[in-house]
């Protein structure tokens, strides 16, 4: 290959010029008390009534996806917060081990298991949020008694499938390379050989197709969600909207509050995973060697795991929640009130 055509900052050893660490240090800064406020909230809804109640296994994935992205940050970000105070790049840090040297290889690594990892917990919660409306016998039947011990056993899961996923470029098939401006490394996403081009399409599917599945779990609980709310609302309309005039009260607004906060999530994995899909399909079939596409797609996939916890703290405020509910409660009067109009 020429070495016109690959990398700039491959082989860098000092970060390049002009690049500061105040955005670095923002964003590690937004993400660690995101987190730290989302468990403090998770553990103040479980404490709220003097004793813990019966925790559910959407309460444990949420808490799981927290630490998840708590320990991404907390592992990722002072690397390079270090690479900038000595402005040495990754693979100057920790050299040996062969190209692009240990510290880079163990980012790179750290940085695909928690791009990956929250998406297989969202897919969990996906799961669990569907087969508790959709299919709610056999839920009760054969989940909820385990329901603990199921959502304890996801994040294991996850973390065991995605490490051994994410390790494979340490195995030989898939490669790294270190990025401009020397503190970010990743899965080679142009160039090079046919088992590294194939591991980043590889890795760029199963994102992709993590993705689809959770939208098409999520587009079935809000089915099975809409046809909860019609059956009450037939059942309810003689006795509620005839004989007292008042509206049938919306069902089951708890599993409402799960569906609404993790369709967000899953609206923000969306726009956050789809760039560096692209540029790994575009980067495995035309070498493309646009270093500033690859690290934007690099940046909004490590964005993803700051703003998650964000939208679970503004989803848990009281005037979120109250809107929310007032919102679905006009909208089931609507639908009492038409009837006797009619």
């Amino acid at each position: 290959m020429d070495a016109d055509e690959d990398y700039r900052c491959r082989n860098s050893r000092a970060i390049e010029g002009g690049e500061s660490a105040l955005p670095s240090s923002l964003l590690f800064g937004a993400g660690l008390l995101g987190n730290l406020l989302a468990l403090f909230l998770l553990g103040q809804q479980r404490l709220r009534r003097g004793r813990p109640p019966r925790v559910s296994a959407f309460y444990l994935l949420v808490s799981g996806l927290a630490v998840t992205d708590l320990l991404g940050k907390c592992l990722l970000s002072p690397m390079v917060l270090v690479a900038y105070a000595r402005n040495r790049s990754l693979s100057e840090l920790w050299p040996g081990g062969g190209e692009p040297g240990r510290l880079c290889q163990l980012f790179a690594f750290l940085m695909a298991f928690f791009g990956l990892a929250p998406t297989l917990l969202l897919l969990a919660m996906a799961l669990e949020c569907w087969l508790s409306l959709g299919h709610p016998y056999f839920y009760q039947r054969h989940l909820r008694r385990r329901r603990r011990a199921a959502a304890l056993l996801a994040p294991a899961a996850a973390a065991a499938l995605g490490a051994l996923f994410c390790a494979l470029p340490l195995l030989g098939f898939g490669a790294t390379v270190q990025y401009c401006p020397g503190t970010w490394c990743f899965i080679r996403m142009a160039g090079g050989s046919a088992p590294a081009r194939g591991y980043s399409v590889l890795y760029a599917s199963l994102l992709g197709a993590l993705g689809l599945a959770i939208g098409l779990c999520n587009l079935a609980s809000m089915r099975s969600l809409y046809r909860m709310a019609r059956r009450s609302h037939r059942r309810s309309v003689p006795t509620a909207g005839v004989a007292t005039g008042r509206a049938p009260a919306a069902p089951r607004m708890e599993e409402l509050d799960h569906l609404v906060l993790l369709a967000l999530m899953t609206v923000l994995f969306t726009v956050c995973s789809v760039p560096l899909i692209v540029r790994a399909y575009v980067g495995a079939f035309a070498a493309d060697f646009d270093e500033k596409a690859d690290l934007t797609a690099l940046r909004f996939l490590s964005v993803n795991s700051i703003v998650d916890p964000w939208v679970f703290i503004i989803f848990r405020t009281s005037v979120f929640r109250m809107f929310l509910h007032r919102f679905c409660r006009r909208l089931n009067s609507k639908k009492a009130v038409t009837p006797r109009l009619l």
